[in-house]
């Protein structure tokens, strides 16, 4: 039956999102002003507590930091401990409130408003947390300056250099939810994970962990004395660059999911990028083991969010990339290698741009709705050696850096320079993509039973001229955005026909497409789209037999986006998004570069 095609938890929030409008650009006025009174509130009151722990006029903070101090066992100072707690456990916070959100727009659409949307709390609640850790970090200290890295903030008060980085990276991610609702008053909503203000969310939370390991790198230089309980230190290490092995992955999320709208080569990309720079970093910074505690750190964060979100809240599920291949490529490598850190950063990009491929690539069958094919070969192997070795080299430098050991400076600006040139290369390459001319798909449907009023099908699928897709990444029929997500790969017949393996929905508010992918050729023919009055959008039905020729899918995906916007107006717009998030990873690079500087080489590289 028809409900059988959602999830029962679903069905609320279906009738829901029928009863309610939705508007197709920025958010109400009134929503706005409730937003921006909340965050004022929290603001005043952060501020509040920071000036009355400088002044000694209020002790909350001086005891909680005492007790966090007592808990890290006397590895970390207050001005540390007491961030890095409140840091993780804000990080964790959000990416369930992320992941939940993806879910939401996946199967609902977008929102009534910012305010309407449950999941958006926790990823608030969890990027103003980020924010809080680094104002936490940079008011603490008093009467002492916490470090020679430390950053002088006025005639006697000094913050650690990673703090003011944690406070930064926080500011930048809630900067993109004010600058959203700007993009989308003048560009429509842009319901993909890769929107530019959408990539601010998630830098910036990512991004903060390096923050963090700069953080702890200051504290751990002035810690008191021997730590009680030397072990927490490698679980605290896993977990903060397990971490950033989560965020990291954040990227890829609409891969998880299985409503990717890039080419299916960016995935193994992104997957190797990020295992080179978590897993090198791990094993270096934690010794024997680190790169296997730091992915069973993420398993268990990126695993039980996944969880949570389809098994508990009633969501979609997110397939997790396993890494433990990758792991096991960083931690064989390492015995003949960890002392020479970036050959070991470049080799064991190697190893997981290939045998880490290999795996993921068997992975995706078991576990991913669009698993990889043979059309990404070879260049999917060279986009993951490519990110693995950018991510090998970024990951060495930076515990180098954190560990009092950079290269002389020509040395590691010009690797850190290469590494951020390949990523953009490699980038760019997997976003560029054609539409294939004068290809048409004809479609004969096969109406199943259904509920009243809910229409759902079956269809054979012919696409001329038979050879315009030859070895797909995929072809399938996509439904999505009315209260679940359809994902049917169809099974080819031979002459460019095919056969749906189920019934696919055909009423209501789904959108229902056939999407296409071919190498660098990625198109898609709307089935069945609904009538959207807020951006003037007429019914599209599906008739028993048509003719419709292939689009961009992209079109189709996002029929919110605005088209007459001048297009030298986004890519300006998307240029002052990029200065930013440029200067946010220039600035991270400036902390590494300078606690390696001003800090003593109190570690060596654990082979």
């Amino acid at each position: 039956m028809w409900h059988q095609l959602i999830h029962p938890g679903h069905e609320l929030a279906v009738r829901y999102a029928a009863a309610q409008p939705k508007p197709a650009g920025g958010a109400a006025l009134g929503q706005i002003l409730v937003a921006s009174g909340a965050a004022a509130v929290l603001t005043a009151a952060l501020l509040v507590l920071g000036f009355g722990h400088r002044s000694g006029r209020i002790g909350l903070l001086a005891r909680l930091a005492a007790w966090s101090e007592r808990g890290f066992g006397g590895s970390l100072p207050g001005w540390a401990a007491l961030p890095s707690l409140v840091s993780l456990i804000s990080l964790v916070t959000a990416l369930l409130g992320m992941y939940w959100d993806i879910s939401l727009h996946i199967s609902r659409g977008r929102d009534e408003g910012p305010l309407a949307n449950i999941a958006h709390y926790p990823i608030l609640i969890g990027l103003f947390g980020i924010f809080t850790a680094g104002v936490l970090a940079i008011v603490l200290p008093k009467g002492e300056r916490p470090g020679a890295a430390a950053v002088r903030i006025t005639r006697g008060w000094y913050a650690p250099a990673g703090g003011v980085l944690l406070a930064g990276s926080g500011f930048y991610a809630l900067l993109g939810f004010p600058l959203d609702d700007v993009w989308h008053r003048i560009f429509g909503q842009d319901v993909t994970l890769w929107g530019p203000t959408h990539l601010m969310l998630i830098g910036g939370a990512g991004l903060s962990l390096v923050a963090l390991m700069i953080l702890e790198r200051e504290g751990r230089n002035v810690a008191s004395g021997p730590a009680v309980r030397p072990w927490l230190g490698d679980v605290r290490r896993a977990a903060i660059v397990g971490g950033l092995l989560i965020g990291l992955s954040v990227f890829q999320a609409e891969y998880d999911f299985g409503v990717p709208q890039f080419r299916l080569v960016h995935q193994p990309f992104m997957i190797a990028l990020a295992a080179g720079c978590a897993l090198v970093a791990a094993r270096l910074w934690i010794g024997r083991g680190g790169a296997l505690l730091s992915v069973v750190f993420y398993m268990l964060v990126r695993g039980g969010v996944s969880v949570v979100v389809a098994g508990i809240i009633g969501q979609l599920w997110a397939a997790v990339p396993l890494y433990f291949a990758e792991a096991l490529c960083v931690e064989l490598a390492a015995p003949a290698l960890a002392r020479r850190p970036l050959t070991f950063g470049a080799v064991s990009g190697v190893l997981i741009g290939t045998a880490g491929f290999a795996a993921e690539y068997g992975w995706s069958h078991v576990a991913m709705r669009l698993p990889w094919t043979g059309d990404i070969l070879p260049e999917g192997v060279i986009m993951a050696v490519a990110g693995g070795v950018a991510g090998g080299l970024l990951g060495a430098l930076l515990v180098l850096g954190v560990q009092g050991r950079l290269p002389r400076p020509a040395v590691a600006r010009s690797l850190f320079a290469a590494s951020l040139v390949v990523i953009a290369a490699a980038v760019t390459s997997g976003l560029l993509i054609n539409v294939p001319p004068d290809v048409r798909v004809s479609m004969t449907l096969t109406d199943v039973g259904g509920d009243a009023g809910h229409r759902s099908a079956g269809a054979r699928v012919t696409i001329s001229p038979a050879d315009a897709v030859k070895d797909p990444s995929w072809v399938t029929i996509t439904a999505w955005q009315g209260g679940g997500l359809h994902v049917d790969r169809l099974v080819a017949l031979g002459h460019g026909t095919y056969r749906t393996t189920g019934r696919m929905p055909l009423s209501g508010q789904w959108k229902t497409l056939v999407r296409m992918q071919d190498g660098r050729s990625i198109s898609a023919v709307p089935i069945y789209l609904p009538d959207d009055p807020a951006i003037g959008a007429k019914q599209m039905p599906a008739p028993q037999r048509f003719t419709r020729p292939v689009q961009n899918e992209g079109l189709v995906l996002q029929r919110e986006l605005k088209q007459g916007v001048p297009g030298w107006l986004w890519t300006a717009a998307s240029a002052v998004v990029l200065c930013c998030s440029l200067a946010l990873v220039l600035a991270l690079g400036w902390g590494v570069a300078r606690v390696s500087r001003r800090l003593p080489a109190a570690e060596e590289v654990r082979s």
